[in-house]
């Protein structure tokens, strides 16, 4: 076995991906004393463009061998001795951008293809599950929908029904009722409203009890679970209305004590990871698991295959050391010689967006008092505002996109937090602003 390349002293980093959760990447790769140079592929955002130079090449995929555009991107990481490649989003991990890209003198921080299915093929990942007994919901599969329909019907009880594949965090839906599951069908498999995503559908059992996030750094034997974050999906005050791709989040979630810490490591990442090794795919980089918090114990909600969006923000927020450093023995298998450590701190992220969100919204909207958030906060406090769908456009910053800005803050204890992320919310100015201000608000009352 081949010793694991050490991080060099300096290295020339592309970021790929242009959401809030980059910036967060952006923002503190910036601050690493190993940077060489920092390239990114989000032309004119209004985060990550102050932060590096854009890459002149296409990054997106598919990533084929007969890709023109594949060749060139290769060459031209050669040409500016890219050492480390840090993708952010699901999609170019499924295209399989690792694969693609990786080589001796450049790493790249994200699981190859065969890994990324955890996240865009949910039949695959229930599948694993089940050969290693990985607690998770009950569900059966289908492609057609009157076989869904039958099935729901003689059920007649609440249910999931999840597209198989990728649908921007937008393809699970929550049906108590029989008529919202035979909706739900018919969206996925008779409208196609999530196109090849919705080929093949997951009726599972609704699960109860309180969700969380854990995520972990992993080159594919050593894993470091990072703190618990707590996502909000639904778009409305007090969990209401559609999923969205993420509303808020707070780091730590103090809903699982350590003897629950210790379960979901032995017996939901370990044996994960074994039976991905077992497929002969190393993995090497984020697994998050979406948990459900059942009576029975932890149960498996999804799998992705990057930093949650918007976890991310608030776990980098707190995150210490050089982040190159981790990121470079994460990719590299050399995690066994690394120590994470988070800020005492928590930290709240609230995410801004646009009058329509989760559904049409318009666009281009200028956006004020970014610079006054960000100074807001007393002593040993801290407020970044994060940019997802924003733009550089004739001068100023404008809208871009559903989700905004991700609001992040630090303060000594989560409610202090939450004040003053929604302090710093107020303090923006945009047409159609809207923003949930009860993030964090139920984390004493939980279990």
């Amino acid at each position: 076995m081949p010793k694991p390349p050490a991080c060099p002293d300096k290295v020339n980093v592309l970021l790929i991906g242009g959401g809030g959760r980059e910036h967060a990447l952006g923002w503190k790769i910036k601050k690493s004393g190993r940077l060489g140079k920092l390239w990114i592929d989000a032309k004119g955002h209004g985060g990550l463009a102050p932060l590096g130079e854009c890459c002149p090449i296409p990054t997106s995929g598919p990533f084929h061998e007969k890709s023109n555009s594949l060749f060139q991107l290769r060459n031209w990481c050669e040409e500016q001795d890219i050492g480390l490649i840090v993708v952010g989003p699901e999609i170019p991990l499924a295209q399989g951008i690792h694969d693609a890209l990786a080589t001796e003198t450049c790493l790249v921080f994200g699981p190859p293809e065969g890994g990324a299915r955890l996240e865009a093929d949910k039949v695959f990942a229930k599948k694993l599950m089940r050969t290693v007994s990985v607690p998770t919901a009950d569900g059966r599969t289908f492609t057609l929908a009157e076989d869904a329909l039958e099935y729901v019907r003689a059920k007649d009880e609440p249910c999931v029904i999840k597209a198989s594949g990728l649908a921007a965090g937008k393809g699970v839906m929550v049906c108590p009722t029989l008529p919202e599951a035979e909706e739900a069908i018919t969206r996925v498999l008779i409208d196609r409203e999530f196109g090849d995503a919705g080929n093949t559908l997951i009726v599972e059992e609704m699960l109860t009890g309180p969700e969380v996030s854990v995520l972990a750094l992993t080159d594919g034997n050593v894993c470091w679970i990072l703190d618990p974050a707590k996502d909000h999906k639904r778009v409305g005050e007090a969990d209401t209305g559609p999923n969205t791709g993420g509303m808020g989040a707070y780091c730590p979630a103090p809903v699982l004590d350590e003897a629950q810490m210790a379960f979901v490591e032995r017996e939901i990442f370990v044996p994960t990871l074994d039976a991905l090794k077992r497929e002969g795919i190393v993995y090497r980089g984020v697994l998050y698991a979406g948990l459900m918090l059942t009576k029975a114990g932890p149960k498996v909600l999804e799998f992705n295959c990057r930093f949650g969006d918007p976890e991310c923000q608030p776990l980098l927020a707190r995150l210490k050391g050089d982040i190159i450093q981790i990121l470079w023995d994460t990719a590299a298998g050399n995690l066994a010689n690394t120590t994470i450590e988070f800020d005492d701190r928590p930290a709240c992220c609230v995410v801004m967006c646009s009058a329509g969100y989760p559904g049409t919204y318009e666009k281009g909207k200028p956006i004020a008092g970014i610079d006054t958030a960000q100074g807001l906060g007393g002593p040993g406090e801290q407020v970044i505002v994060f940019h997802a769908g924003t733009k550089h456009e004739g001068g100023e910053i404008v809208t871009n996109g559903g989700r905004v800005l991700s609001v992040t803050a630090l303060a000594s204890d989560l409610e202090r937090a939450r004040m003053l992320a929604n302090e710093a919310c107020a303090a923006i100015e945009f047409e159609g602003a809207f923003f949930r201000s009860d993030i964090g608000a139920k984390a004493s009352s939980e279990p």
